[in-house]
């Protein structure tokens, strides 16, 4: 997890410092506008990384005003460094093989001005349209079935939610609507394979702004495992957060339901750099269960979903991925995962890999919607 920090921040650096030049270039033929460019770029680029490194120093409307602006900086940036990489191609095109009309030869800085503001005009009716779009989750159903018996349970109505990333982003207002959809569904069970906040454990404790999942309605309460973001900020806060909302965490542990199934949740694999330990192996923790039974599985992040299928497991809920979030990280995303999104059966096992309820970062998705899962489980004799 350091390593991923170092890394996104080189990155991060390094691509709007190329982005910023190729503005710095367009104002060409402006040079008086070039330092109040310069100011307000980078005040823009670094407001997400200050509000995360500040936010229990400065003031809690500063801290959201700089989040804000900072998570939309970062869906903005990608598209603009898309928009400019394609058009430095098209520049190294022309020089070999001239293609450009007169129209651009004849008076570049008014064409490189010309292109900046389609660019941008298009960049910002993609975040809005995303932003749109990351507002309206939809519910995804699913009918499966496992054969085993439940005790007198014949079918579970089960909803699961991931990587809801409650904090700043996603607060109140976006979480009362999502709770009325989550309990018109009639859950049985509401399952969360992690994510659920956003590692902001001082605004958990000041503001606590999802006190609305305590509102979730199921017959047999609602159970998460912890994914790694639940380990950015303290988990201890975190694990107090969730249970006065009425949410077990299942700590590479499992619980019985009713004499009729088991929930095992497993602690996530980057629980190591925080906490100083490595979770259980699967096995360890399927040698207490029941397998006779049918075996829910939460687990964040989908890799080795072979374990699953060798010990046992019915169902592995998973999150993480969402999907890419943005178009056209889905396509980086597919080749990390067995599963970057959807649903698979492996043997007996059945996996479900959601792209998630909330966003990360820019709350935009551009290429996905985000998502409820409606699971109707059926239990069937041999």
């Amino acid at each position: 997890m350091p390593a991923f920090f170092f890394m996104f921040i080189s990155v991060f650096g390094l691509i709007n410092f190329y982005v910023f030049i190729r503005g710095w270039q367009v104002l060409s033929s402006s040079p008086g506008f070039r330092p109040t460019y310069a100011v307000l770029y980078w005040l823009i680029a670094l407001s997400f990384i200050i509000s995360r490194a500040l936010e229990n120093i400065l003031p809690s409307i500063l801290t959201n005003i700089l989040t804000w602006v900072g998570s939309f900086w970062i869906g903005a940036l990608l598209y603009l460094f898309l928009s400019v990489l394609v058009l430095d191609a098209l520049r190294v095109v022309n020089h070999f093989m001239p293609f450009f009309p007169g129209i651009v030869t004849e008076n570049y800085a008014r064409a490189k001005c010309a292109t900046a503001g389609v660019v941008l005009a298009a960049v910002a009716l993609t975040l809005l349209c995303g932003f749109i779009n990351s507002r309206f989750p939809r519910v995804r159903e699913l009918e499966l079935s496992v054969n085993k018996q439940a005790g007198e349970l014949k079918n579970l109505n089960i909803v699961m939610v991931s990587d809801i990333h409650i904090g700043t982003i996603i607060g109140r207002s976006w979480l009362e609507p999502f709770i009325d959809k989550i309990n018109a569904l009639s859950p049985d069970i509401v399952l969360m394979p992690g994510d659920i906040v956003d590692g902001q454990a001082g605004l958990l404790v000041r503001e606590n702004p999802a006190e609305a999942l305590s509102r979730i309605q199921a017959r047999y309460g609602v159970f998460a495992a912890p994914g790694n973001h639940e380990y950015i900020g303290s988990s201890v806060p975190v694990n107090r957060f969730l249970a006065d909302q009425n949410i077990t965490l299942l700590r590479d542990q499992q619980v019985k339901i009713g004499d009729s199934f088991f929930v095992v949740g497993r602690d996530d694999r980057s629980m190591g750099w925080r906490a100083g330990r490595t979770r259980k192996d699967l096995k360890v923790l399927m040698d207490e269960v029941d397998k006779s039974l049918p075996v829910i599985l939460l687990d964040h992040q989908p890799y080795n979903l072979h374990e699953a299928a060798e010990n046992g497991v019915d169902l592995q809920l998973s999150g993480h991925t969402h999907n890419g979030q943005l178009w056209p990280i889905n396509y980086i995303v597919k080749a990390m995962y067995e599963i970057a999104w959807g649903y698979k059966r492996i043997g007996d096992t059945h996996y479900y890999v959601s792209n998630g309820a909330g966003t990360w970062g820019p709350p935009v998705r551009v290429g996905s919607r985000p998502e409820i899962v409606l699971i109707r489980l059926n239990f069937e004799d041999w």
